[in-house]
Parts: structure tokens; C-alpha cells; sequence
């Protein structure tokens, strides 16, 4: 390639990283954990993730689509199924350290899953994230009433991109398997059975 379409493209990238946005602020974050008491009496019988009908999938070939959901790792399909399947099973995975008596279901109303595109992956370097944000309540397996929530959890962490992805999946790393063992920790932290992953970093993203 040449020097000029070299420049080009540099040009081109920083201009779509200025139209998707500057630096922000990103977070794990959650109110406070469940308090150990309570959590240690539940045992989590089951997870329900819902995805309402108004949250705006893209599959736009660009670096930051304007979307609530981008996900690109599992073949075209509904989008909706396959990263709510991916929530279900890191907190499935999550909830396997609740060892109480309690029968209990997780409930979790997806807000946000704004993964990488392809295109981000490639062509990016110390920049994008992985964005994703839910709300999360507790209920009786047997009764429906609610133990705990619903409370707010974002799940952000800085994606891979660029030689660094490409050393990652070299390794057997993908994006699914980088989000949901941060969803896992996540989870736990949030349950009061992990260490506490809550965090705060800066980096341009979508």
C-alpha cells in the first residue's frame, strides 16, 4: 500500500473515531452487593434474560454503529437470542457459588450489548469496548416474589483490538469468551461471592 493511501487511511479512522466520540468515561458498577446473609440462603434455580423489543440491533460494517446491540461473533441470526444466551450463561456460571437452601431465579432486563465489530477489531488500537448494561432483580423459585432488586449493573470493559486481538485469539480468546468471564466476575461480585470488580477507566468506544 502507499505512502499517500497510508495517510488515507489514518485520516479516515481518526475521523470516524472523532464522529463516534471522544474518550469517555466507562464502568463496572453496581449500587453494592447483596449482602453476604442474604446471598448465602439462595440457590439459584434458574436464569430469565429479556430483551425488549425496542432495543435497536445494527449490523452496520462500521466502527461505532449507533445501536444498542452489536454482536458479531455468532453467525447472522437474532441477535437478541444470541447475547441474551451469553448473559444466561455467565450468570448461570456465576450463580453455581450460591450454595443455600433457597430456590431462586435471576430476572435480568438487558439495556445495553454493544460488542466490537469486526471492522473495530481490525482496524483499532488501544481503543473500544465492550458495553454492557442490564438491570438485575432476585425472585422466590416457588413464590415470584422478590427477594432482592431490581438494581442497575453496568458490565463495560476495554475490548481487544488490533495486533493485541489478534494475539488473543491466537491463544484460543474470543470476544465471547472475554465478556462472559467478565459477566462471570461481574455476577459474583454482585452476589457478594467473588472479589469486588467494580472499576473505572478511559477509552474511546461506542
Amino acid at each position: 500500500m502507499s505512502f499517500k493511501r497510508n495517510m488515507m487511511r489514518g485520516v479516515m479512522v481518526a475521523a470516524a473515531l472523532f464522529v463516534g466520540g471522544c474518550a469517555s468515561s466507562f464502568y463496572t458498577r453496581y449500587d453494592a452487593p447483596v449482602s453476604a446473609d442474604l446471598a448465602q440462603s439462595w440457590r439459584l434455580a434458574d436464569v430469565r434474560v429479556s430483551v425488549p423489543d425496542e432495543l435497536v440491533v445494527s449490523e452496520a460494517k462500521s466502527l461505532f454503529p449507533h445501536a444498542d446491540i452489536v454482536w458479531r461473533e455468532d453467525p447472522e441470526g437474532d441477535r437478541k437470542a444470541q447475547v441474551a444466551a451469553i448473559i444466561r450463561n455467565a450468570a448461570q456460571v456465576a450463580g453455581r457459588g450460591l450454595k443455600g437452601g433457597q430456590p431462586v431465579i435471576l430476572d435480568i432486563t438487558l439495556a445495553r450489548f454493544h460488542a466490537l465489530t469486526f471492522e473495530a477489531e481490525t482496524r483499532l488500537s488501544n481503543a473500544g469496548v465492550h458495553n454492557i448494561e442490564f438491570t438485575a432483580q432476585v425472585v422466590d423459585a416457588r413464590s415470584g416474589a422478590v427477594l432482592y432488586g431490581p438494581k442497575f449493573i453496568e458490565a463495560a470493559l476495554p475490548a481487544y483490538a488490533g495486533e493485541e486481538m489478534k494475539q488473543a485469539r491466537a491463544r484460543g480468546e474470543t470476544q465471547r469468551s472475554q465478556i462472559t468471564a467478565h459477566l462471570v466476575d461481574t455476577f459474583r461480585g454482585w452476589f457478594g461471592i467473588g472479589p469486588d470488580p467494580r472499576d473505572e477507566f478511559q477509552r474511546l468506544g461506542g
